[in-house]
């Protein structure tokens, strides 16, 4: 089993990928590049190799300058045109401050996805660097760029430390605002609709929810999961109600998730707020057109937009941050 390279250890060479796969250093550069026809066989062993050592095409000197940022969205595409949270980043992407503007390269990527024409394109390059949006799981995207010399930023807190420098709102602060608002009211039986664990967004906001419950010695969480959409939210509240039928707030880790819990409630013949007090996460559209109007916790989109694209033009080291405070937003629904 090939070990795999430190981030410390020097950049593969074209000349180890050729002695790898048992080529010339020719072969590998016409497998690599495309440049020509070769072999399966070949071709295959070349692909390995390059995988194996994390080889990725240094960036020329000319190549620098393109005027172009890549925003790599890792999100299914259907959820991710459901979504406003991207239109509203990209937006932020956009306040540049003058001559510091970039055309934006959006790719949408199926979560944990590996496309390697993708990221020979990223490294290749044609870029002046590489936004990642959403939960973009293991760190072996970013070692390339890295690698390959490419900035790098991460929306959202990198699943690793010190693998991407990142920018984020501060979601377990925000969550716990909310939380203990639930339970400020009188509320007695607070639930979560929680985000997916294994990204940043939605363990923040669950230990949030968490951190507002412990100094309450009666309190007896209760916790069902969610993927950030509607639907989910629906169900989720359907099986909140089945296993704590007494619930009387409940905390959603998303404003489209509260809004699938609010359906659900209706079709229980529950009243919102009055039999069960409901709060979401974003301030998203969707938190204004809910009857009654979902109280929720304002992440600034926009803002982590424009910021993220401030720290990428300033080639930021790995693990450097900027965090955002949220702020509780109070309408009808808790």
């Amino acid at each position: 089993m090939p070990q795999p390279m430190r981030s410390n250890d020097p950049a593969p060479t074209l000349a180890e990928v050729a002695r790898r796969a048992g080529v010339s250093t020719a072969t590998a550069s016409r497998v690599l590049n495309r440049s020509a026809r070769v072999s399966t066989d070949a071709a295959a062993r070349v692909e390995r190799a390059a995988h194996e050592l994390a080889y990725v095409r240094r960036r020329a000197p000319s190549a620098r300058g393109t005027g172009v940022v890549a925003v790599v969205v890792f999100a299914d595409p259907l959820q991710y045109h459901a979504d406003t949270f991207p239109v509203r980043l990209l937006s932020g992407l956009r306040r540049s401050p003058p001559g510091a503007e970039r055309e934006l390269a959006v790719f949408t990527v199926p979560r944990r996805s590996r496309r390697p024409p993708l990221v020979r394109y990223l490294c290749g390059g044609h870029v002046d660097g590489v936004l990642l949006v959403g939960p973009w799981g293991d760190t072996a995207l970013t070692r390339l760029l890295h690698t390959a010399g490419v900035p790098v930023v991460s929306l959202g807190r990198p699943p690793e430390p010190d693998t991407a420098a990142f920018v984020d709102a501060d979601n377990l602060a925000g969550a716990r605002d909310a939380v203990r608002r639930l339970c400020a009211s009188g509320r007695r039986s607070v639930a979560t609709i929680a985000g997916p664990p294994d990204t940043a967004a939605g363990a923040d906001r669950l230990a949030g929810y968490h951190q507002a419950l412990a100094p309450i010695p009666a309190a007896r969480p209760a916790v069902a999961y969610g993927d950030f959409s509607s639907v989910s939210g629906e169900h989720a509240m359907q099986w909140l109600l089945d296993q704590r039928p007494e619930v009387d707030a409940v905390f959603a880790a998303s404003d489209q998730m509260a809004a699938g819990a609010l359906r659900t409630l209706r079709r229980h013949g529950l009243r919102v707020p009055e039999d069960v007090a409901l709060i979401g996460f974003d301030d998203a559209p969707v938190a204004a057109r809910c009857r009654p109007g979902l109280t929720t916790v304002r992440q600034p989109v926009e803002e982590l937009g424009s910021r993220a694209m401030e720290l990428l033009l300033r080639n930021p080291t790995p693990g450097e941050s900027v965090v955002l405070p949220t702020r509780l937003v109070v309408r009808a629904s808790g």
